[in-house]
């Protein structure tokens, strides 16, 4: 048996492209992993099963685990796979559980086969599955695929408040194109915390898309700018909104100020890692 972290992201910032010939969104973001995980443990079995413990998820082929699984073993006397899923990472939120959970996945199958995962096996999962495998903090361009480390290492706190609904990132893409792909608030200078500066200007080009499919969101955004005293930003397709703090108690501070109604609240840190095994 093997048992696997398997960390959420936020996006700093997404800047994101009109749609290419294959339809994909081209994009440009600087996401941070958290220390904020789900667990997988994965263990050779007589017949393949999911059980997922925390969310109320898919755990059939439609789970991006088993796509994940399923791009790497050939039919033919494949094992079979026990995985059990503890899931801590709030989902359809755009803190990227979902992929990170495939990348654990593609890790897990390599480690039992003694192979290799590449970049190009990860991308074909997903756009954010390749961070996953290398964590930290990175530049993502391309389709996600093409990755660039950033040195810094940022000794800050994020505050993370997940509205009452969940966003389908495909739903928040048709959005953004129907929109006339609309640019998100640009925070740059002061606006951002001195170990940040030089990596701004932040923006997200998905959120004024995100807040027409639910006005609601625009409201939580106002609530927790007002409640903190300074910038909240959304990460990924959303709805999840986050800002930085000093510390772990800052954010914990925050977080006792936030809406009642929020679906998840949580208090993270950098971490250097992307998805690791630790048993």
């Amino acid at each position: 048996m093997s048992v696997w972290e398997s960390p959420a992201k936020v996006n700093l910032s997404l800047e994101v492209g009109p749609p290419e010939a294959t339809g994909y969104h081209p994009l440009r973001s600087l996401a941070m992993c958290l220390d904020w995980c789900d667990l997988i443990r994965f263990e050779e079995a007589d017949e393949d099963q999911l059980v997922i413990r925390g969310a109320d998820l898919p755990d059939g082929g439609e789970n991006l685990i088993w796509k994940a699984i399923s791009s790497k073993r050939k039919p033919e006397g494949r094992p079979q796979l026990s995985i059990e899923l503890e899931k801590s990472i709030a989902v359809a939120a755009g803190l990227g559980g979902g992929s990170s959970n495939a990348a654990a996945a593609l890790m897990a199958w390599a480690d039992l086969n003694g192979t290799a995962v590449t970049t190009d096996d990860a991308a074909a999962i997903g756009a954010d599955v390749p961070f996953f495998l290398a964590g930290g903090l990175r530049l993502l361009e391309g389709y996600g695929e093409r990755l660039t480390k950033v040195k810094a290492q940022p000794e800050l706190a994020m505050a993370i408040v997940v509205p009452p609904f969940e966003l389908a990132t495909a739903d928040v893409y048709r959005a953004w194109d129907r929109a006339g792909e609309p640019k998100g608030k640009s925070l740059d200078g002061r606006q951002l915390p001195p170990p940040l500066r030089g990596l701004g200007p932040f923006r997200n080009d998905l959120t004024p898309a995100a807040i027409e499919l639910q006005p609601e969101l625009g409201d939580f955004i106002d609530d927790l700018r007002e409640r903190w005293g300074q910038q909240v930003l959304m990460s990924g397709s959303g709805p999840a909104l986050f800002s930085w703090f000093a510390d772990a108690g800052e954010a914990e501070g925050a977080l006792a100020a936030a809406p009642k109604e929020a679906r998840a609240v949580r208090a993270a840190r950098f971490r250097p890692l992307g998805v690791d095994r630790v048993e």
